[in-house]
This record gives C-alpha cells, sequence and structure tokens, in this order.
C-alpha cells in the first residue's frame, strides 16, 4: 500500500508561504513563517536534523507570541520527522498537540492535515488501523467543508490504501474510481504515484497479472521523474510491490531487479546517520517540551505561594470583619425584631387592601353585567315598540301625522338613547370604543342634526344658526356618527337650556398641513349659563348643575359621553360660561382631508340593495312580539320567511328544509343561540347564520367566533343595514 504520509506539508509549502511578505506586518510572526517554511524543505531534502531544528526554533517564537495557527503547523512538522524516521509513539503526541492549538482557531485546512498525518502513523505503521481510518475520514470532513478538491484527492488517497491494507479491496476502490479522473488529469507526481500503485495492488488482488503489471510501470514511471528526495520513499514501496508481482508471475528475473532498487533505495533514505540526527534533534525539541512544563509548573507554583500569602492576609482581614460582623449581626437581631412588629402591621394592611381590591374587582364584574342585562332588557321590548310604530306608519299611511304616534316613536326613541347613553360611557372607560373612517361634508352633517332637532327648538321658541368656514376641506374623513352624537348632545343641552334666543354652531380651519387638518367647533348659546362653582362638574358623570324645574331632564351623561368622545377623536374641549348670559363650548378635532383615499372609501360602500331573486329566510325567536315585527320587515320587502320558536326547532326544520339565511336571536330559552348555531355548524351546514340580539357586539364576540356565526346585528336596527347585510351573504 502506498500512503501519502506528509503531502499535508507539501500543500503548505506550496500554499502558504506565497507573498509572505505581504502578509506579515509583525517582525517575530515574520521570521516565526520564514524559519518553518526553511524546515519545510529541508523535510523534503531529507534534512531532518536541519528541518527539526528549524521547526524547534519556529515554535519558540510561535508559542512565545500565542500564535496558535503557527504553533500547530509547527509542532504537524515535528511529527512528520518523528513519524519519518524515529519514534511513532511521539509522532503521535506532536500530532495531538498541534490539533490542541489548530482547535482554538478557525483553520480547517490545518486540522485536516494532522488527522490525515495521525491516519498515516496509526495505518503505515500498522499501529491501528480502525484509528487510523476514522481519523482518515475527519481528515476528509474538514477537506470537503472547504471544498477543495486537492486536499480531497489526498484524503481519499489515503483512506484507500487503508482499506487495502486491511484487504477490503471492496470499500478502497471506491475511494480510488472517485478521484482517478481527476489524478489523471490535474494530480502531483506524488498523487498519480500512489494511485497506480494501488490500482496496482488491488489487479494483483484479482489476479488479473496483466493489469496490475500496466499500473506498477506507470508507478515505476512517475517515480523516475520525481527528484524530490522525500517522495522518494514512495519508490520504496512501489519497487518492493512490482517485485512481489514479479515473483508471483515468476518472473524471477525482473523480481530480483526491482528487490535490488527497493533494498539500495530504503537504505539510502533510512540510513542510521539519518535516523540518529533526528534522535539527537528530536531529544532537543523533548527537552525543550519538559523545560516548558517545568516552566509552567513553577508558574503555577509562585501563583500558590501569592495565594498562600494572600490568604495568610485574608484570614487576618477576615477575622477583622467576622468581629464586625457580630457586632452588626447584634444590631441586626434587634433591628429584625423591631421590623417584624412593622412586617405584622404591613401583612394586615396587605391583607385590608387585597380584600378591597377583591371587592373592588367583584364591583366591576357586576357593574359589566348588570350594563349588559338591562342593556338586553330594555333594548329587547323596545325592539318591538319601534318596529310596530314603523309598521303602523307603513301600513297606515294615514296617520302619519297623527301626534299620539310621533309620541310613541319620540318616546320610545328617547328611552333607547337613554340606554345607549349608559352603555357608551362605560364601553368608552373600558376602551372598547373604535372610531370608524367616513367620508363627509361638514356643513351637510350639521344641517342633517339641526334638521333633527327643529321641534326641540320650536318647544322654547329657540333658533340654531350654522356657521361654517369656506376654508374647511369640501370633504373630510371621520367617524361622523359619533360627531354627530357630539353635537346632538351638546345642542340639545343649549335648546333645553336657553328660552327666545338662539343657539350658533360655528366650525372654522385652524390648520391644514398635507392631508392633516385640525377644525375648530363652537357650540354657543344665550341661555341662563352656568356659575362657576359648577363649570368643572359639568363633565362629570351623572351630574346636573341646573334643575330649577321639571323639564330639565336627563341621564346627566350627555357632556360626559361629549368629553369622552372628543378624547376618543385625540381633540380637546373647554367650556365657557357667565350666568344669565349664555354658554360656549369649544372643541378641536383632527380630520383626514386626502381626496384619493376619500374615494376609495366611498367606492367601498356602494352596495346594491335591489333583490335578484326571492329569498328564504329563517327566523328563530322566542319573543312573539318580535316575530311578528321580524315578519312584517321580511315581508314588506319582498322576503319569505319561517318562524321557529327554539333552536330544537331550528335544528330540526334545518334537516328538512333549504333557507338562504338565519336570522338567530341569541337569548331563547332550552338552548340559546350559540350552542344552536355550533350545533348546525357540526352538522356539516355552511348556511349564513346571522345574529340578531340585544346584546351589545363586543359583549359577545368571542362567543361567535365560537359559534362561527356569521354576522350580528344589534337590537333595534336600521331595516337597511338588516337587508343589506342579508344579501352580502346569500348572493355570494
Amino acid at each position: 500500500m502506498n500512503f501519502l504520509k506528509r503531502y499535508f506539508f507539501i500543500i503548505f509549502l506550496s500554499v502558504s508561504f506565497q507573498g509572505l511578505v505581504a502578509q506579515v506586518n509583525d517582525t517575530d510572526s515574520a521570521k516565526s513563517k520564514e524559519l518553518l517554511k526553511k524546515a519545510g524543505k529541508s523535510f523534503l531534502d531529507l534534512e531532518c536534523q536541519k528541518s527539526l531544528n528549524f521547526a524547534k526554533a519556529s515554535l519558540e517564537i510561535s508559542l512565545k507570541n500565542e500564535d496558535y495557527l503557527q504553533s500547530a503547523k509547527a509542532y504537524n512538522l515535528i511529527g512528520l520527522n518523528f513519524e519519518e524516521f524515529s519514534d511513532y509513539k511521539k509522532a503521535i503526541e506532536f500530532y495531538h498537540k498541534g490539533l490542541e492549538f489548530a482547535n482554538k482557531t478557525t483553520n480547517d485546512t490545518v486540522k485536516g492535515w494532522l488527522y490525515n498525518n495521525l491516519g498515516n502513523v496509526y495505518c503505515y505503521r500498522k499501529i491501528n488501523f480502525k484509528k487510523g481510518i476514522e481519523n482518515y475520514k475527519k481528515g476528509i470532513y474538514f477537506s470537503e467543508k472547504l471544498n477543495d478538491q486537492y486536499e480531497i484527492t489526498f484524503s481519499k488517497l489515503n483512506i484507500g490504501s487503508a482499506y487495502f491494507a486491511i484487504e477490503d479491496f471492496n470499500t478502497g476502490i471506491r475511494y480510488f474510481n472517485e478521484i482517478k479522473n481527476y489524478v489523471d488529469k490535474e494530480g502531483e507526481l506524488e498523487a498519480k504515484i500512489s494511485l497506480n500503485s494501488n490500482f496496482g495492488l488491488y489487479y494483483n488482488h484479482l489476479n488479473n497479472f496483466k493489469k496490475a503489471e500496466e499500473y506498477y510501470i506507470k508507478a515505476v514511471e512517475f517515480c523516475e521523474q520525481n527528484d524530490i528526495e522525500l517522495i522518494k520513499s514512495n519508490a520504496v514501496v512501489v519497487y518492493k510491490d512490482i517485485s512481489n508481482l514479479y515473483f508471483k508471475m515468476k518472473n524471477f528475473e525482473k523480481a530480483h531487479h526491482y528487490l535490488l532498487k527497493h533494498e539500495e533505495l530504503k537504505d539510502k533514505i533510512y540510513n542510521e546517520d539519518r535516523i540518529n540526527e533526528v534522535k539527537v534533534a528530536g531529544l532537543a525539541i523533548q527537552q525543550d517540551e519538559i523545560n516548558r512544563k517545568i516552566s509552567q509548573i513553577e508558574a503555577q507554583k509562585k501563583i500558590q505561594d501569592e495565594k498562600l500569602k494572600n490568604n495568610r492576609q485574608f484570614i487576618i482581614f477576615s477575622s477583622i470583619i467576622v468581629f464586625i460582623l457580630i457586632l452588626l449581626l447584634l444590631s441586626f437581631v434587634r433591628n429584625n425584631r423591631l421590623k417584624a412588629k412593622i412586617n405584622k402591621k404591613l401583612q394586615k394592611a396587605n391583607l385590608e387592601l387585597l380584600e378591597a381590591k377583591e371587592k373592588a374587582e367583584e364591583a366591576s364584574q357586576l357593574k359589566t353585567q348588570f350594563i349588559s342585562t338591562i342593556s338586553h332588557e330594555l333594548r329587547t321590548p323596545l325592539y318591538g315598540v319601534v318596529g310596530i310604530t314603523d309598521i303602523i306608519l307603513d301600513e297606515h299611511k294615514e296617520l302619519a301625522n297623527s301626534p299620539h304616534l310621533k309620541s310613541l316613536k319620540f318616546s320610545a326613541k328617547y328611552l333607547l338613547s337613554l340606554v345607549n347613553d349608559i352603555l357608551k360611557v362605560y364601553k368608552i372607560e373600558e376602551k372598547q370604543v373604535v372610531l370608524d373612517e367616513m367620508v363627509f361634508n361638514i356643513y351637510d352633517e350639521l344641517a342633517i342634526i339641526k334638521d333633527s332637532l327643529y321641534f326641540l327648538a320650536i318647544k322654547n321658541s329657540n333658533q340654531i344658526h350654522i356657521d361654517v368656514d369656506s376654508n374647511i376641506p369640501e370633504v373630510v374623513i371621520g367617524d361622523k356618527i359619533r360627531l354627530s352624537q357630539i353635537f346632538i348632545n351638546l345642542i340639545s343641552n343649549s335648546l333645553k337650556f336657553t328660552t327666545n334666543g338662539y343657539v350658533t354652531v360655528r366650525a372654522s380651519l385652524v390648520e391644514k398641513i398635507g392631508s392633516k387638518t385640525q377644525i375648530k367647533f363652537q357650540v354657543i348659546d344665550n341661555g341662563i349659563g352656568i356659575a362657576k362653582k359648577d363649570q368643572e362638574k359639568v363633565f362629570e358623570k351623572f351630574v346636573q348643575v341646573v334643575r330649577k324645574e321639571d323639564d330639565y331632564q336627563g341621564t346627566g351623561l350627555g357632556l360626559t359621553i361629549v368629553k369622552k368622545m372628543v378624547e376618543l377623536f385625540k381633540g380637546t374641549i373647554t367650556l365657557e360660561s357667565e350666568e344669565n348670559k349664555g354658554t360656549a363650548v369649544i372643541f378641536v378635532l383632527p380630520f383626514e382631508s386626502d381626496v384619493e383615499k376619500a374615494g376609495t372609501i366611498i367606492n367601498n360602500l356602494k352596495v346594491d340593495l335591489s333583490s335578484k331573486r326571492d329569498y328564504k329566510i329563517l327566523v328563530v325567536e322566542d319573543n312573539k312580539i318580535n316575530q311578528v315585527v321580524t315578519r312584517k320587515l321580511l315581508e314588506n320587502n319582498n322576503f319569505k320567511c319561517e318562524i321557529v320558536d327554539d333552536g330544537y326547532a331550528a335544528i330540526e326544520i334545518l334537516e328538512k328544509t333549504n333557507f338562504d339565511a338565519i336570522l338567530m336571536d341569541i337569548n331563547m330559552p332550552l338552548i340559546n343561540g350559540f350552542e344552536t348555531s355550533k350545533i348546525i355548524r357540526q352538522k356539516g351546514n355552511t348556511i349564513p347564520i346571522i345574529a340578531v340580539t340585544a346584546f351589545d357586539k363586543q359583549d359577545i364576540e368571542e362567543k361567535i367566533k365560537e359559534a362561527k356565526i356569521d354576522e350580528v346585528i344589534v337590537k333595534p336596527f336600521d331595516s337597511k343595514k338588516l337587508f343589506e347585510v342579508i344579501k352580502r351573504f346569500v348572493e355570494e
């Protein structure tokens, strides 16, 4: 077997020293590299004593400068000298030292050299083939990691030779076949010698003497071309192997010829003088290693002595500290007893605070439940009242001007407004209100509000004036519904406390930067005004600072809602008032005035409410009045409907009849709307389910998702909104 015992260092010589001066700035480092270059050249010329002396000098410099990479290379070269001519065990020791330093660097090339050289020692010297192959595989790992075909080739030459050495020819030949083309075309002389001699060995094993002779002759020809002393050691192996072939072929003349060449070259390379030179130079290196260890031990001893001296001082100092600590401990015990008493008081206070916190949380939860329940219980009958009023007006046009019917509708809406006011304050406080983006004209919105408050204005013989700055953009983007709520509350308040007077609503541009617009609004009246002492309280909940007559009625929430709505807009609000002269509420709100964005919003709002076909709707509702109202609303708009009283009836009828959509009440006996919807979905029915409920949408949002309900409409609702939602789902 022809192992390449030192090819890593040959690569090192051919690559690492090109442009050395350009790469080196530090004088010591440059000197160390130059010495190692000379050591490598001497090793190639088999001047081993000179090689070891140069490597030793390079190692001393690199160790002094903590140059781990250069130290690893020096140990690698020392190991090569020992392996070739002296002590295999020492070679292994130096290779491992080289690895110890190489692993402190990121240089994978040197790690690959060292693992392959370790493999050479174990395999070529027949110490432990298993260990040798393990090290070769590590070398191949680093070669492939670098994607260096040159090094991969030499690694596979060696591991293939190792498998041949243990007569595993099938495994070994695979490695040689993988690199044959590369070696034949681009391989170094040494690689060609190794590859051809190993192919000769392979065919010799197969008793194909003709092929074996052909490859051995090629290997001999490459040996004759070589003039590097170190590579001649490969020729020693080749001559021996070809001699064995001819002996096997019974060509004793040629066998004898190559055996003589083998012995002559072997004696020339591995002579006694050269071996002794390596031993002498090696002893010096080993002595240096021993001296380094002694120096390390002495340095450690010196450190230990210094630590011992410091420990004595530390003991004295510690004794003083301990005495002081004892005094402090006594003081601490005394203070601790005092703290224990204080802690007991604190614990008692903490328990009281915890109880108060739990009560506050319980009260907050009760408040949430109460508001949710009261809003549901009030909205449900209001749905019936408002709905039936609309049905009467729709069916009996002659009653359109009936004062009784108008009073009924006004009272129902007033009661609904009262419920919404309570719920609105709660939602804003809980940060559950999100502003919508709508496109509108400031003047148009104020005109609509003015018309809606006409009857309230004439009740106290008041006039409403609107004054809008012409510099305000034609259209703005913002939540016009909540802006209307602000104005309705403020203007209603002014009309209520003003008689035979006026209420002026003024809008003026503060500034416009790009698409951002700031608008100042004023609601001014010449009513009874508010006393100074009461002005700070007007925005508080449930506060009515003036109540001279029964006419001044309300929840005391109007101005509270206004303030919270303004804050929701991220605006500011102030109040100016003087008794018997009037009141002015001033607030500034930000809006957008981006024309392109406004166009996009308007286009997205266009909904075709025209009916494309007859729709059949299943109504699940237990309240009889609400059943009547919902049926009338649907049938008056050309919808067909079927009504059932509970969820079980709905599940049963869906088994027999097809519907376009379901209007599902939530709060029902036997089984509620959530559970009914879950069962419908479990049966694989994908029919659109629209929850129609008096609960606030945000309070039931999670349950809606869980039940896979498609949409929610809160009672009382705008009938157009209901039809829009139905058509959106059934016409998808």
